[in-house]
This record gives structure tokens, C-alpha cells and sequence, in this order.
């Protein structure tokens, strides 16, 4: 008896059970006729077992013993083992808190009273795409980890095609499958090649295989195709902008803030089989990386629709991440614990802050779009006087992703930059401190990227009739905000206490050692940026009491900004998303093709006339289509096969069935 309740207790079986129950969240609802019943009672659920779920984690991530389990499946694919070591449990974290807080969000963004058509459909699968990157995480088997992954990734497809009526939404939808699945294709050829090479389908030992081979080679590549598709580092980034935009906010969350993050820790979990890897691993995830950050920022930079300026971030952050990791396997390739410590912890440190200021800005994205109705930020602008508490938490997540002190953006750059900066005096990798620029020009465009962001949503004056009709959102709606915008600002201030939650999954890089390693005396430094921001912050407090206080005794009167000597200004001669950011984007108008649309003027008094400047997918819509076109024309005599006489294809089948019966012999 006391061996079955230490089984029921016992930390790995709280995290699937949870896992299972915010699967099973969604399947009431569908039978149930009253709208909206089935969407709270989900949410109870979700929220529930989030939380335990997020307990298990926690205490799984800490602990030193790992529990596994093997599944009785009968399927002719070797064990299947279940379990949960500190990299597993680090990623575990933000799926239970976004899920819950997602689920949350949903109630007042997307109310079964509002969409009933989508209600039963939208809830079902957003559970099970949780539900599903939950289990993912738990895989040691190959196929067992296939299985899951092809759920998480038709379960997201069906959340991005909510509204399948819109064309671009299909169109998204039809993008993501394809990227999703040939993704997939290569992770088929990924399993196959670990296979061969260990002689099991279930995960290698970490540090088993040896890295100077073709088959280790071929397994690189084919992991970073399959796991790099999905977590959008370009060129495999093509599904991500206009997927992310289309589908609803909430949705984009969990999306952006988790399953991005399940193709890094398919990169993390693969590495780790290998022992001694070669410096050109490193070095192709830096530039990989670096590229990613550039490249994505730049396109956000670019951006009139609010949702794809967020999307297109997150290629920027996604590259970041890879480029800490592949200056954490720099060190660990050239026997650099410095180098290798605060790359991996500046790597797995923004996943976390990624995971929380991500969802954050969707769900405000969320709040903006169920106020306004629209995407467009030039049809925006002074939204916080009617909504100052949704925009104070914007500004927190917007402050947050720029990396600025004392925010938890800083505290995880501020570690990469320190990797960059430890090897000056290195005499193999120096060329690392050229690469602090790099991502200091990442950082410039990102300020200024959501600077647009913010300042055309939330200031100015409003541009459109709808922007003067916007009010505060409901409880449902803040809460989550303010959640994770209360974990930006925790991290920010306690980053030597952050650094606690990735040492046990650094530990799985550098065994025995990343608990114990403060190098160089950095968490000295990270507690005097902890004093600094707590200094920070209380002078903010003291000043604005005694701004609010100076105001009540002095009252105030209100007026019209000075408008440089026009005496009737109008919102039309404010800045807009599109004219604060085209100089920056003129720059780089090589990279970032511009559909611009502008008119003949003629006549002494021309008649209204439109101009439009449309940002363009640059790498779907130059190579990839072309490409498609190409396949297409290339195989177009395939066509006459298909003709509609079933004799004929029975002739077919009999041929293939000949074939390779002959084949066999």
C-alpha cells in the first residue's frame, strides 16, 4: 500500500497526470449544448492541473533523482521509456504557466457567446496542443516522441485555422502544414540515422556517441532542419509570421512563448548525446543564430500589423537563444568552463524570459485587437488613456524584450555579452567579441521596433473612430497580464535567484559542475544588478507618490499639445508605425522588399488617391514559391496518371506489389 501511494506521489506521475488531465480539458465541452459551460469548465481544469503539474516541475527540476518508465505498448519499436530529467523539467515550466494562463485569457477574449462556432473546436485543440508538449518532453523513444510531435503540430494547425473563413488564414494554415511536416520528414530521417547508429530507437545515454563521424554529421544537420523548422530560425522560419498573426491571441501565446521552444530543446536534447563535439558545431549555431537575430528583427522592424511585428520577433529572440548556445558549445569544444557556463545559462535563461514577456505582448496584442478590431497600428494611437492598466503592462513586456535594466530581458543578454567579453584576452576564441556588436545592433533595432510598437498604439492622439471607443479590458483578460508581467519584473530584480532554476539544467551539459560554478565572480555582479534595479525602482516609486502628490495639492488643467505653430493640428500629422520606421527600413530595402503602391498625381487640384507601403515575405515568396512552381511544372505529367479508371489503378497496384515481391527475392 505504501509503495502504491509513493507511486500515485511521486513527481513524474504529476506531471503526466496533469499533462493528461489538460488534454482531457476540452473533450467535455463537446458535448455540451449550453455555450460556454464547456469553455469555463476547461479552464478549471486547465488551471488545476497546470498547477500541479507546475509544482511537480518544479520539485523535478531540484531533485537529484530521475524517475523512469516503461510503457507496455507492444509496438515493434524497442522500450518505451517515460521520463523527466532538469532539462526536461526547465522546459516543463512555462507549457503549465502559459497553458493556464492562456486558457484563462481566453474567456474574455474569445467568449463562447461571441464565436459558439468555434468554441468547441478552439478549446479541444488548445488542450491537446498543451497536453501534447507536455508528454513530448517526457519521450525517450523515438517513435513515442514522433507520435506527440505530429499531434502538437496538427492540433496547432487547427488552432491557427480558427477562422477558416478569412482566406489568409487558410493560407497560413496551409503554409504552417507544409513547414510542420517537412520538418517532420527530417526528423523521420533524424530517428532513423540515431537508430542505425545506437542500435535503438530509445535515446542515447548523454555523452554516448561519438562526434567525428558522417553518421554524427548527418545527425546534426537532419536535427537542426526537423527541430529548426519548428522553432523559426531562418531560412525555416516561413510558416511562423503569418501563422502567429492569423491565429487568436491566445493561441499565438502558447505558440510563441512554448512550441517555439520545443524545436530548441529538440537541438539541446540531441547535443547532449554527443561527447567532445567539434568547434564547427558551435560555430554553425552562432552564425545560424546571429543571422536569425538580425534578420528577424529586421523584419519586425518593418511591420504595420502588430501581430507580425511579435511574430517576426521571435525569430530574433529564437536566434538569440541559438547563438548563447552555440557560444556554450564553443566552450565546451575548446574546454572553456567560463565560455560554456554563460552561454548555456544565457541561452536557457532567455528561453524562460522569452516564455514570459512573449505571452505577455500576445496577450496584450489580445486586449488591443478585442478593443480596436484591428491589427493595423497605423490606424491606431492614444489607447492608454482608456485603457492605462492593459498599457502599464504593454510598456512592462515591451521594456522586457528590448533587454533594458532592470528587466528580465537585461539579466539573460547581460550574460551572453559577458560570454562575448570573457574572451578577450583568449587566444583561440577572441573573434567572440565582434559578435557583441552584432547583437548590440540586434538590441538598437529591437528599441526601436517597439518604441513603434507602443508609441503608435498607446500615445499620440487617435487616428481612427474606433480608437476613442476603447475601454479597459475585463479581469480575465489583466490577470494573466499582470502575472507575467510580475515575473518580468521578479527576474529582473533577483537574477542571481534565476540563475537557480538553469544551473540543474545546465547540469546536463557539464556534469557535476554547473551548480557549484560562479565564474569569475559574475553572481557578484548580478547581485549589484539586483541592488541596482530594487534602487531603481524605488526612486520610480518615490518620484511618482511625490509627482501625484505635488499634482492633488497643485491641481491641474488640461489643453492641447502645442502643435509647432499650426493652428489646427490633426492626428493625420503625428508619426505612424509606417513613417516612424521608414528610414531604418529604407537601409536595409535590399533585404526587406517593400510592396510600395504610389500614386500619379496630375492636374492642379488631383483627386484622393492612395499610397501603401506592405512589407513582403522576402524568402517564401522569392525561393520557396518559386521552388514550388518549379516542382509543380516539373511534374506536371504525373497528372495523366490520374484519370479515374479503377482498372487501371488496380493494374498499378498489382505492378508496385510485383516489383517488390522481385525485389525481396
Amino acid at each position: 500500500m505504501l509503495c502504491a501511494l509513493q507511486g500515485v506521489y511521486d513527481p513524474t506521475v504529476v506531471a503526466l497526470t496533469s499533462a493528461f488531465f489538460i488534454g482531457f480539458a476540452g473533450i467535455p465541452g463537446l458535448f455540451i449544448s449550453k455555450p460556454g459551460f464547456g469553455q469555463l469548465l476547461a479552464t478549471v481544469i486547465t488551471i488545476a492541473a497546470s498547477l500541479s503539474g507546475f509544482a511537480a516541475a518544479l520539485v523535478l527540476l531540484f531533485s537529484q533523482n530521475t524517475t523512469t518508465f516503461a510503457v507496455n505498448w507492444g509496438l515493434p519499436f524497442g522500450p518505451c521509456e517515460i521520463s523527466i530529467d532538469p532539462l526536461s523539467a526547465f522546459f516543463l515550466i512555462p507549457v503549465y504557466l502559459v497553458a493556464a494562463s492562456g486558457s484563462l485569457f481566453a474567456l474574455g477574449y474569445w467568449p463562447a457567446r461571441e464565436h459558439p462556432s468555434t468554441e468547441k473546436s478552439l478549446t479541444f485543440f488548445y488542450g491537446i496542443l498543451a497536453a501534447s508538449m507536455a508528454v513530448l518532453l517526457t519521450a525517450r523513444n523515438g517513435v513515442f516522441f514522433l507520435m506527440f510531435w505530429e499531434v502538437m503540430a496538427i492540433s496547432a494547425y487547427f488552432l491557427v485555422v480558427t477562422e477558416q473563413s478569412r482566406e489568409d488564414v487558410r493560407k497560413a494554415g496551409t503554409v504552417y502544414l507544409i513547414a510542420t511536416h517537412t520538418g517532420s520528414a527530417a526528423l523521420y530521417a533524424l530517428f532513423s540515422l540515431l537508430s542505425a547508429e545506437s542500435g535503438s530507437l530509445t535515446f542515447p545515454v548523454a555523452g554516448s556517441l561519438l562526434p567525428y563521424t558522417p553518421a554524427a554529421t548527418a545527425i546534426l544537420l537532419t536535427a537542426f532542419v526537423g527541430f529548426g523548422a519548428k522553432a523559426g530560425i531562418m531560412p525555416l522560419h516561413t510558416w511562423l509570421p503569418q501563422a502567429h498573426a492569423n491565429a487568436p491571441s491566445h493561441v499565438s501565446a502558447i505558440m510563441s512563448g512554448v512550441m517555439l521552444k520545443m524545436g530548441l530543446y529538440g537541438i539541446f536534447r540531441t547535443l547532449t548525446f554527443f561527447h567532445d563535439p567539434p568547434i564547427i558545431w558551435g560555430v554553425v549555431l552562432t552564425v545560424a543564430g546571429i543571422l536569425s537575430a538580425l534578420f528577424g528583427i529586421l523584419f519586425a522592424l518593418a511591420q504595420k500589423d502588430l501581430k507580425r511585428l511579435l511574430a517576426c520577433s521571435s525569430i530574433e529572440n529564437i536566434g538569440i537563444i541559438t547563438t548563447s548556445l552555440g557560444v556554450a558549445m564553443l566552450g565546451i569544444s575548446s574546454n572553456n568552463r567560463t565560455l560554456a557556463y554563460l552561454g548555456m545559462a544565457g541561452a536557457l535563461l532567455h528561453i524562460l524570459n522569452h516564455s514570459f514577456f512573449k505571452p505577455l505582448l500576445f496577450f496584450g496584442s489580445g486586449v488591443i485587437i478585442h478593443a480596436t478590431g484591428s491589427r493595423d497600428m497605423n490606424l491606431m494611437g492614444g489607447l492608454a488613456k482608456n485603457m492605462p492598466r492593459a498599457a502599464l503592462l504593454f510598456l512592462i513586456g515591451s521594456v522586457s524584450i528590448c533587454g533594458i535594466p532592470p528587466l528580465n530581458g537585461f539579466v539573460s543578454e547581460f550574460l551572453i555579452y559577458s560570454g562575448f567579453f570573457s574572451q578577450i584576452q583568449a587566444s583561440t576564441l577572441v573573434y567572440l567579441v565582434l559578435l557583441a556588436p552584432l547583437l548590440a545592433l540586434v538590441g538598437g533595432m529591437a528599441l526601436i521596433a517597439f518604441t513603434k510598437l507602443y508609441s503608435s498604439i498607446f500615445l499620440g492622439t487617435p487616428r481612427s473612430y474606433f480608437s476613442t471607443a476603447v475601454h479597459e479590458p475585463g479581469f480575465t483578460m489583466l490577470l494573466p497580464m499582470a502575472f507575467f508581467a510580475l515575473l518580468c519584473v521578479l527576474i529582473g530584480l533577483l537574477p542571481y535567484q534565476a540563475l537557480r532554476f538553469v544551473n540543474p539544467a545546465i547540469n546536463v551539459f557539464m556534469p557535476g559542475t554547473a551548480i557549484p560554478f560562479n565564474p569569475d565572480g559574475y553572481g557578484d555582479v548580478l547581485g549589484k544588478i539586483s541592488l541596482t534595479g530594487l534602487s531603481l525602482v524605488a526612486l520610480a516609486a518615490v518620484v511618482t507618490l511625490f509627482w501625484r502628490w505635488r499634482m492633488q495639492r497643485a491641481g491641474s488643467t488640461t489643453g492641447s499639445t502645442w502643435g509647432c505653430g499650426y493652428q489646427r493640428g490633426s492626428s493625420r500629422m503625428q508619426y505612424g508605425a509606417t513613417s516612424f520606421s521608414e528610414l531604418p527600413v529604407s537601409v536595409f530595402n535590399g533585404i526587406v522588399r517593400q510592396d510600395i503602391k504610389r500614386p500619379v498625381l496630375s492636374g492642379l487640384f488631383p483627386g484622393k488617391s492612395l499610397c501603401s507601403d506592405a512589407p513582403t515575405e522576402t524568402f517564401l515568396e522569392r525561393v520557396i514559391a518559386p521552388l514550388f512552381s518549379l516542382a509543380g511544372v516539373s511534374f506536371a505529367f504525373l497528372r495523366r496518371l490520374q484519370h479515374g479508371r479503377m482498372h487501371v489503378y488496380m493494374i498499378y497496384i498489382f505492378a508496385t506489389l510485383f516489383i517488390l515481391m522481385l525485389w525481396a527475392h
